[in-house]
């Protein structure tokens, strides 16, 4: 039993083995952190870490930002919670917010609930509504992306373009019917192209998917702006406006998928923003609070109008507490152009990795936007052969210098780094450094 007078990592972790499902990540890290502030974490021996991965790309700006902070405690001394039942003034405040920095023209409203994952069921349920309601569809289909994350519950596992997260599960659910289309992984790209010859064929090809494989009664395109879980799979440029085009004029509407891109990741306060594309549906969460539990939908109002009073809820949703802390994280990042900063930042340390990428073979790609970077490994540049060992080798001799990255990607051979947002240059200078030597060791 961990107790707190006693408290240590190799009880911790024990005890953890012992009483925790068997279903966390197979190389979960040997340390117990107890404490953040910033880009920095510390351990419960004391030794301090570079974090650049936030929880999963979560902690947008920063632990323990002292705005948030506050505004965290002065909510939790007055009341934790109370339900959509009555209203209170972190929810009302917070969607205020929302809407005016949400990626879409006109009129918008919010809904909230706990999770990314609960932000996308939602999503599909506001989209059936509305088809039945005013479309007056009652068949509908659902495209979705292969290499795609949405989350691990049944429909989200069955929209998720990847069997690792469905393999011995049966994610089968009362869905008419859900496409997995091509991806825009040009790195690996399905039709053997190279892009910009290909003229967006994996794009075009999504016509091609209805024509065939569909009843052509298309409800909605699902997509992350950059496929993060996949591997940090970011889309050409023109991608979006020709796919969201074609699945339009099948009737269908787009539900962007902001969960990990959303709240400056990319540079952009919403990752879509980069391609100059309005979304119908935006599912947020992670960045949104920078550490607390809530996720949130973003609908145009004439779709977010389908719904009707009980049609859907979330008990945890309009929490008091995370509701005052995204609101905080909203004032940082306008205050402080979180955004800009990161897309200078990001760029400026792509093209660094970008000259790794020259030096060291075992890199087969550097990709990403702002603060949202995957570096691909692989044993062989030309068979593009996943170096899916030398990965996790990278990623412990990184915790062994006091950094801590992440490992994933359809094939498991991809770093991910995604810093909180307010990392400094020099920290990133520091990571640059460490990211080489565990890079020239393993190769």
């Amino acid at each position: 039993m961990v107790e707190e007078e006693k408290l240590n990592t190799s009880k911790i972790i024990e005890s953890q083995r012992k009483l925790m499902f068997p279903c966390m990540p197979r190389y979960r890290q040997p340390i117990v952190i107890v404490e953040g502030r910033g880009a920095i974490v510390k351990d419960l021996e004391g030794k301090e870490y570079l974090d650049l991965f936030a929880g999963y790309a979560a902690v947008n700006i920063g632990h323990c930002h002292p705005k948030v902070v506050e505004a965290i405690t002065y909510w939790a001394q007055k009341i934790h919670h109370t339900s959509y039942d009555y209203h209170n003034i972190p929810s009302a405040i917070l969607a205020e917010k929302l809407v005016k920095i949400l990626p879409m023209s006109g009129e918008k409203k919010v809904f909230y609930c706990t999770s990314g994952a609960e932000a996308i069921e939602g999503s599909v349920k506001l989209m059936r509504k509305y088809m039945l309601k005013k479309v007056n569809k009652t068949g509908f289909e659902i495209l979705t992306l292969r290499y795609s994350f949405h989350g691990r519950t049944h429909l989200t596992t069955t929209l998720t373009g990847q069997s690792k997260y469905k393999k011995g599960m049966a994610a089968v659910v009362s869905i008419p019917g859900i496409k997995i289309m091509p991806a825009p992984y040009c790195y690996r790209c399905p039709f053997k192209k190279e892009y910009p010859e290909c003229d967006i064929l994996c794009a075009k090809y999504i016509e091609d998917v209805i024509k065939y494989e569909t009843s052509t009664d298309i409800g909605a395109f699902i997509a992350e702006p950059i496929l993060g879980e996949g591997g940090i799979i970011v889309p050409p440029k023109e991608y979006f406006k020709e796919a969201v085009k074609i699945v339009r004029e099948y009737g269908g509407i787009f539900i962007v998928d902001e969960v990990q891109t959303g709240f400056a990741r990319t540079g952009k306060i919403f990752g879509i923003e980069n391609y100059n594309v309005e979304p119908d549906i935006v599912a947020m969460a992670k960045g949104l609070t920078s550490g607390l539990p809530l996720g949130a939908i973003g609908a145009k109002a004439e779709i977010a109008d389908a719904f009707e009073p009980g049609d859907h809820s979330s008990t945890w949703g309009p929490n008091v507490v995370s509701c005052a802390a995204a609101s905080a994280v909203i004032d940082v990042m306008l205050e402080e152009r979180v955004h800009e900063k990161v897309e200078k930042l990001g760029g400026e340390f792509m093209k660094e990795l970008q000259e790794l990428q020259r030096k060291y073979k075992i890199i087969g790609e550097v990709r990403g936007m702002g603060l949202m970077i995957g570096i691909e490994l692989v044993k062989d540049r030309n068979a593009k052969t996943p170096a899916v060992d030398e990965a996790v080798k990278v990623r412990e001799y990184m915790r062994e210098m006091g950094y801590l990255i992440g490992v994933g990607g359809a094939y498991g051979s991809t770093l991910r780094i995604e810093p909180p947002l307010m990392i400094t240059k020099e920290q990133l200078d520091k990571a640059l450094e460490a990211l080489e030597t565990a890079i020239k060791k393993v190769e």
